[in-house]
C-alpha cells in the first residue's frame, strides 16, 4: 500500500512540476521530455533485469549446492549458541532457528529474492509457537528487524547494478557498504536487546559482538592509512577473492556429499531465471515514475531545498545528490533502488553521488516492505515496536554510509 502511494506521488508531483513550468517557464518542452523519459527509462530497465538473470541464476545455484552440500547446516550449528541467547523464547533446537540462519545467510550474501521465501518460511515457523497470533512476538521483532537492518557481506545485487551500468571498478563499495551495513545491524541490535532485555554483556553474545566489531574496526583502520587508489585496488580485491573462495567452498561441500551438484545447481539456477523475470515489471514501473519526476524537473527542486538546508548547516553538499535514494530506502526496496540507478545514470556510474547512493543502497534493508509481507502472511496486526526499531537503523545505516564514503571516495 505505502509503494502505491509513493508511486502515485512521482506521477502527481511531476504533472504539478510540468504545469508549474509551462505557466510560470513557457517551457512547451517540458511534456517532450518527461514522454521522452518515460519510454527511455522502460527500456534501461528491461535491459537491467535482463543482464541480472544471469547473476541471480548463478548465485541461487551455488545457494542450492551449499544447502544439500550441509554448509548451511553447518554454519547453524556454529551459530546456534548466538541465537539461543538472541531468541530465548524459542525452544532450543526450533525448525524456526535453521530457516532464519538461512534467510540471515542470503541477506548476507546479498541474495535478497533469495531470502525472502527463506524468511516467509521462518516467520510461519515462528507463528506455530505464537500464543497470541494477531501480535508480534519478541523472536519476531528479533527476527524483523535485524532484516530491516540487514547486514550484508557480499552486496552482490548492487555490484551487479554497478557493472551494468559502466563501472570502472563495480566493487569498490564493497567495504564502504559493510562497514554501514554493520553499524546499522548493531544499533538496531543493540535496540532491541534493551527492549527485550537481552543481556549484552552475556559471554557469548558480548564474544561475537566484540568479535565483529573489533573486525570492522580493523578493516577502517587498514584502509584510512592508504592512499585512494590502494584502497579501491584493496577493496576489490577482498571482494573478488571472498566471493571466489564461496563458490569453491560450496562445490567442494557437496563433492564432499557426493550430491549431484550440477543438478542441484540447476534447480537452484531455474529459481533465480525466474525471480529475474519477475523483477521486470516492477523495475519497469519504479523507473519510469521516477525518470518522469525527474524530468519534470520535481527531483531539482526536492534535491536544490535539501542542499540548501545541508549547506545553512556549514555542511558539505556533494553527497546531496544521493539523498533520494537515503528517503526511499526504509519505504521501498525497488524505489530506492531505482533511486540508486538512476543517480548513476544522471551522474555517471563512478561519480561520488552515485557511489553514496550505492553504498546507502546496501547499508539496510527495506522496513516497511518487510514487516508488510512478513507479518501480513501470518495475519500479524499489531506489530508493536518492530517499525520503530527498524527505521531507528536505518537511520543510523544512511548516516554512517555518507561518513565512510567522504572516507573512501574522497
Amino acid at each position: 500500500m505505502v509503494l502505491n502511494y509513493i508511486w502515485l506521488a512521482f506521477f502527481i508531483i511531476a504533472f504539478i512540476a510540468a504545469v508549474a513550468q509551462t505557466l510560470f517557464n513557457g517551457n512547451l518542452d517540458i511534456w517532450t521530455e518527461i514522454m521522452n523519459a518515460s519510454f527511455d527509462s522502460a527500456k534501461t530497465a528491461f535491459e537491467i533485469s535482463l543482464g541480472l538473470t544471469g547473476v541471480l541464476s548463478l548465485w541461487l545455484g551455488l545457494m542450492k549446492i551449499g544447502e544439500r552440500g550441509g554448509v548451511i547446516a553447518l554454519f547453524s550449528r556454529l551459530i546456534s549458541p548466538l541465537f539461543c541467547r538472541l531468541f530465548p523464547d524459542l525452544p532450543k533446537n526450533h525448525p524456526a532457528l535453521g530457516s532464519i540462519f538461512m534467510n540471515f545467510s542470503a541477506n548476507m550474501l546479498g541474495l535478497d529474492n533469495a531470502a525472502t521465501p527463506l524468511g516467509l518460511k521462518a516467520m510461519k515457523e515462528l507463528q506455530e509457537v505464537n500464543p497470541h497470533k494477531d501480535t508480534a512476538t519478541n523472536p519476531m521483532i528479533m527476527f524483523l528487524v535485524l532484516n530491516t537492518t540487514g547486514l550484508t557481506l557480499i552486496p552482490i545485487s548492487v555490484m551487479v547494478y554497478r557493472a551494468q551500468l559502466g563501472a570502472a571498478n563495480p566493487t569498490d563499495v564493497f567495504i564502504p557498504i559493510l562497514i554501514a551495513t554493520y553499524f546499522s545491524s548493531l544499533a538496531g541490535l543493540i535496540a532491541v536487546c534493551i527492549k527485550q532485555r537481552i543481556n549484552l554483556l552475556d559471554k557469548v553474545v558480548f564474544t561475537w559482538l566484540a568479535g565483529l566489531t573489533l573486525f570492522i574496526c580493523a578493516i577502517i583502520a587498514f584502509f584510512i592509512q592508504l592512499p585512494q587508489e590502494k584502497v579501491s585496488l584493496y577493496s576489490s580485491f577482498g571482494a573478488n577473492v571472498l566471493l571466489f573462495t564461496i563458490i569453491i567452498g560450496f562445490l567442494v561441500a557437496g563433492f564432499r556429499k557426493k550430491i549431484n551438484v550440477y543438478d542441484a545447481f540447476i534447480d537452484g539456477a531455474k529459481e533465480g531465471f525466474k525471480t529475474a523475470v519477475t523483477i521486470i515489471p516492477y523495475l519497469v514501473a519504479m523507473l519510469v515514475a521516477i525518470a518522469i519526476f525527474r524530468a519534470s524537473g520535481a527531483m531539482e527542486l526536492l534535491t536544490a531545498a535539501i542542499a540548501h538546508t545541508v549547506a545553512w548547516c556549514g555542511l558539505d553538499t556533494d553527497f546531496v545528490g544521493a539523498i533520494p535514494t537515503a528517503i526511499m530506502k526504509p519505504l521501498s526496496g525497488s524505489g530506492a533502488r531505482g533511486m540508486m540507478v538512476d543517480a548513476m545514470n544522471t551522474f555517471g556510474a563512478d561519480s561520488f553521488v552515485a557511489r553514496v547512493a550505492s553504498t546507502i543502497q546496501g547499508s539496510t534493508d527495506t522496513t516497511f516492505y518487510i514487516l508488510a509481507v512478513y507479518f501480513g502472511s501470518v495475519g500479524i496486526k499489531n506489530t508493536r515496536y518492530a517499525a520503530g526499531v527498524g527505521l531507528f537503523g536505518d537511520f543510523v545505516g544512511i548516516v554512517t554510509a555518507i561518513i565512510v564514503s567522504y572516507i573512501f571516495f574522497t
